[in-house]
């Protein structure tokens, strides 16, 4: 009861061609490889542009060397009573 067998597929194949039509299914077919290309490409290039730059530390974040700026003010905030 929980298996499906070739025929089973085939059905539903036949199903989904007759619904959707052969250029529909082609036209999503070649969009979503296109869709899966770009991502790989994308991971590559992000991939590539991570390597060849050094990491920096996200601007406003408080680092241990001493060249951090002198302007910050540190203030502890107290609820009212």
């Amino acid at each position: 009861m929980g298996s499906f067998s070739i025929w089973h597929w085939l059905v539903v194949l036949l199903i989904v061609v007759l619904v959707f039509g052969t250029k529909k299914l082609k036209n999503i077919g070649s969009d979503l490889g296109g869709a899966v290309k770009g991502f790989k490409d994308g991971m590559k290039d992000g991939a590539a542009s991570e390597a060849a730059t050094p990491p920096t530390p996200p601007a406003g974040q408080v680092t241990g060397n001493a060249s951090a700026e002198k302007t910050t003010i540190d203030v502890e905030a107290k609820q009212k009573s």
